[in-house]
């Protein structure tokens, strides 16, 4: 029986289980990195371990998100950054670089390799034909540590592409797109999609890389796509032609699924807010007014995407009405359009060209005003991401968006006129990583700076075996990482400060949640109820770190997504699923559940039992861990357990 890429991978990684299906796998790692709004708090952890140097992968720390320098905070976090790298043994990327998806997939993304990333958007990679997976910032510390990385089996699914885009308006942003139409923001949990059949020729790397980009938006593990001759030719142009191998499924490999597209077939589509999936052709929307326009960000940034962005707006003015902002991916490409020319044609159409980094897309910056209509080229629009809950944000491919700052409304490409230059793949790329600074062979003398905003990693005692607490919040259906931890340039800059940062949890949806929170820690702690896919979207760790920092122990849901999951039981907060999703209109917020016999039900059959004090009433739930999953709950969490195992 032939066998598929990602079972390739996994096998020439694996280091524990089976490669069946809900088995739970240990994987080799072959790169960790990081980014500032996670990767301080990772670094701290990997400092606290007591290691010396970075065990095994390569491992790169990258600044892309906390840019805005209002204050000490965040430049003081990036000197952190830079010495913790230059002590441990890793590469840096300075502010400035560029967006780490993007420069990773530029300078170090290999095929067939396996990389763990503290953001959710790190399968941005599987572009390259890679493995890449986003996590939590603990596990990357614990795989710097030279630890194996464990996973269960996830399926894997064929999105089998034929035919060829209808260019230049139909783009790679249109296969995702599509996608998320058909299978909405949870059709991807438990499963990675490998790409495959004719069309995938049509696609070049970035372009790739674009539809692996916003897998995460389906909650997929991970995407990845065949490494080919499109592969090689962009590794050529970077210089790294020795890192290219071949990597293709074999025939006859078995899938556990399959989604078929035909490329010919899509037509400018776009996201209507306030998420991902809510995709329609943007001809049935046309002629609503426009206000904002973003382009770029790790989803469309890539040169040739720029090149021809900047081709629509030659010779041309955006409309009077209309703010566009334009973030380049990275250095490199920021450089080229610099050299090219069409860096100028994008400021004299009146663009307002920002720095190379996250930006507007993690609300840092770039804020629409109350009302307001922004169309991005981004990866996410949920409500309050931009900085304001009262914009609405709409989401399609980065031509569609020049077009549309240039009519000041939502308008369909393709009825235009308006023409767009054919660019092909640069030859060669203009190299200059002046920015990157390698590992240094010995870092012991290195002092780690720490500014006063930095403050110790907060321990989490192990699980009780009584958990008595209050039902704090009560949730619906996919409930954000950026409802449970908001972002933007206010609150992120506490990111290495969990005291300060925990008093924003949940700030968007109940604004004294943190004050609550802290009263009933005192009399046992809090529970937090929500719905299906509770967790989805960004990776970062401080909405678990932050709720237990505030007492929070346990979370009681209809399904959790991966990594959220993952991070709660990194941070020794209990995920617990009803056994019977209606259970969840049988208590309310203010509600005090008891859950007994904690401990010996971790070790046996997972099924606990809760009596709502309140009410007078029971129901069950249960939890689906590993092995390794109760040890770490029963460890008190990750960081506590691998302190432990090192000591």
């Amino acid at each position: 029986m032939g066998k598929n890429i990602v079972q390739k991978i996994f096998e020439s990684h694996l280091v524990k289980g089976e490669l069946k299906k809900g088995e739970t796998v240990s994987l080799r790692v072959d790169e960790v990195y990081t980014q500032d709004a996670t990767g301080t708090m990772a670094w701290l952890q990997f400092e606290a371990m007591g290691l010396k140097r970075v065990k095994g992968p390569l491992a790169v720390s990258y600044v892309d998100h906390n840019m805005i320098q209002s204050n000490h905070m965040n430049p003081d976090d990036h000197l952190f950054l830079q010495t913790a790298a230059a002590r441990f043994g890793a590469w840096f990327s300075k502010p400035g670089n560029g967006i780490c998806h993007q420069v990773n997939l530029e300078r170090f993304a290999s095929p067939g390799w396996i990389a763990l990333g503290t953001d959710s958007h790190t399968p941005t990679n599987g572009g390259m034909g890679m493995i890449a997976i986003g996590v939590g910032g603990l596990d990357a510390a614990t795989a710097m540590a030279g630890m194996p990385f464990e996973i269960k089996m996830p399926e894997v699914v064929l999105v089998r592409l034929t035919g060829r885009l209808r260019r230049p308006w139909a783009t790679a942003m249109e296969v995702i797109l599509e996608l998320l139409r058909r299978l909405t923001v949870k059709g991807g949990v438990g499963k990675i999609f490998e790409y495959g059949g004719p069309g995938v020729s049509d696609l070049n790397v970035t372009e790739r890389a674009t539809i692996t980009n916003m897998g995460a938006e389906l909650g997929a593990t991970t995407s990845v796509f065949p490494s080919d001759e499109r592969t090689a030719h962009f590794l050529r142009a970077q210089g790294r032609e020795e890192d290219w191998s071949e990597l293709r499924a074999d025939e006859g490999a078995q899938y556990d699924g399959i989604v078929e597209i035909d490329l010919s077939s899509l037509e400018p589509l776009t996201a209507q807010p306030h998420s991902p999936d809510n995709v329609v052709r943007i001809r049935d929307i046309s002629g609503r007014k426009v206000h904002q326009v973003c382009i770029g960000s790790c989803t469309n940034s890539s040169y040739q995407a720029m090149r021809a962005v900047a081709s629509i707006l030659r010779g041309k003015k955006i409309a009077e009405h209309v703010s566009l902002h334009i973030n380049p991916g990275s250095k490199q490409v920021y450089e080229m359009i610099a050299r090219d020319g069409s860096l100028s044609d994008m400021i004299a159409a009146g663009a307002r060209m920002l720095e190379a980094s996250c930006g507007p897309c993690i609300g840092m910056g770039g804020s629409p005003g109350t009302g307001h209509v922004s169309v991005r080229s981004y990866n996410r629009n949920f409500r309050g991401r931009c900085g304001n809950k009262d914009a609405s944000v709409f989401l399609a491919n980065p031509l569609a968006c020049a077009v549309m700052a240039l009519k000041g409304k939502i308008v369909d490409p393709t009825e235009t006129g308006l023409v767009v230059d054919e660019f092909s793949e640069p030859e060669a790329a203009l190299v200059n990583d002046n920015m990157l600074l390698a590992p240094l062979d010995d870092g012991y003398g290195v002092e780690i700076i720490k500014g006063p905003n930095i403050k110790e990693v907060p321990l989490k005692e192990p699980v009780k075996d009584e958990i008595r607490a209050e039902v704090l919040i009560k949730l619906g259906d996919n409930v954000t990482t950026d409802d449970i931890m908001p972002a933007g340039s206010q609150i992120l800059p506490f990111r290495s400060n969990i005291p300060a940062i925990s008093e924003y949890v949940f700030y968007n949806i109940e604004p004294t949640f943190a004050e609550r929170a802290r009263k009933a820690k005192e009399h046992g702690g809090g529970i937090i109820m929500g719905g299906e896919n509770y967790g989805q979207g960004s990776s970062r760790e401080h909405a678990a770190i932050a709720p237990m920092y505030l007492g929070i122990q346990a979370v009681i849901a209809k399904s959790f997504a991966r990594i959220h999951r993952a991070n709660l039981i990194n941070f020794g907060i209990l995920p617990l699923i009803f056994t019977n999703p209606g259970d969840m209109d049988k208590t309310d917020e203010g509600d005090v559940l008891s859950i007994t016999g904690v401990g010996s039900s971790l070790i046996t059959n997972q099924e606990y039992r809760v009596n709502n004090i309140t009410k007078g009433l029971e129901f069950t739930v249960f939890t689906d861990l590993s092995e390794r999953d109760r040890v770490l709950l029963l460890s008190g969490g990750l960081l506590s357990f691998v302190k432990k195992q090192l000591s």
